[in-house]
């Protein structure tokens, strides 16, 4: 409550005529710059305790890396004196519980920070149950991806990479329709991740989305086929992984979402932003 010398002096309050009572004009509740929906707040809480682990001694470390990473090589049948910690049960947790690791701060931040808009919109529009498990399929997706590519691959793959892709690519299909979280006509959070989403076949002739698409694409193949590291530390980037959770995440998105699909020719009209008329 401000202190009586730094409030403004206020006219008095204006009659209603017809009650003679003054008339009390109520001002519109302000929606709070960021909030996070419980179910992306508890994943990255989620994420943030798990990387304690680093604080464990290297030995245990390099173990929980073992058993819980993406080891391509786990997957040999042509190998059968390797002895990789896990056994069997690794070769079907792995695909998801990789994406739970991180190798450093630097790491878990990126994915983090993407997640904050992205993440946001997509557990608001699918809720706790339906976000967890999307976040599971695109990083089985990623982990898959990997595999094809890097069949006989020792080093483990961590991180949430794949399922913030995908998390990016399924957010595309609504974030540019008039009244989302990218469009100039923005609407409250909840309204904002909810409205009807494009069809696929409409979204990829959208020149947002396809627009989106090329840098992400670009952003992906700089960083991964050019060793970009995010850091001193890392030598190169999962990209396949990534790849491969974003089609899944663009692919998947209609059986996850809640929200009722819209035709073809409303979803032209409603995707129409007000820069149109500017």
């Amino acid at each position: 409550m401000d202190s009586p010398q730094d409030s403004p002096p206020q006219d008095p309050p204006s009659q209603d005529p017809s009650r003679g009572a003054p008339a009390v004009v109520e001002e519109a509740p302000r929606e709070p710059i960021l909030t996070l929906p419980f179910a992306l707040t508890a994943y990255i809480l989620l994420l943030a305790v798990i990387h304690l682990r680093v604080l464990l001694p290297p030995e245990i470390e390099n173990w929980t890396i073992d058993v819980f990473g993406f080891i391509p090589k786990r997957y040999d049948s042509s190998l059968l004196n390797l002895q990789i910690p896990g056994g069997a049960g690794a070769k079907v947790w792995t695909f998801v519980t990789y994406s739970l690791l991180h190798a450093n701060l630097t790491h878990l931040g990126f994915n983090v920070l993407w997640l904050l808009p992205f993440g946001s919109a997509l557990a608001r529009r699918f809720g706790a149950i339906r976000f967890f498990l999307f976040l599971a399929v695109t990083a089985a997706a990623g982990a898959l991806a990997h595999l094809v590519t890097h069949e006989h691959a020792v080093a483990p793959m961590i991180g949430a990479s794949a399922s913030v892709s995908g998390a990016m690519a399924a957010a595309i299909r609504f974030a540019f329709v008039r009244g989302s979280f990218l469009s100039f006509s923005r609407s409250d959070a909840d309204t904002a991740a909810r409205v009807p989403a494009l069809p696929l076949s409409r979204a990829l002739r959208d020149g947002r989305v396809l627009g989106f698409l090329g840098v992400w694409f670009g952003v992906n193949i700089i960083f991964g086929v050019g060793a970009i590291g995010i850091d001193s530390e890392t030598t190169s980037v999962a990209w396949q992984a990534h790849i491969g959770g974003f089609f899944a995440g663009l692919l998947l998105f209609a059986l996850f979402d809640p929200v009722p699909r819209v035709r073809s020719d409303a979803a032209d009209a409603s995707s129409q932003d007000i820069s149109d008329g500017i």
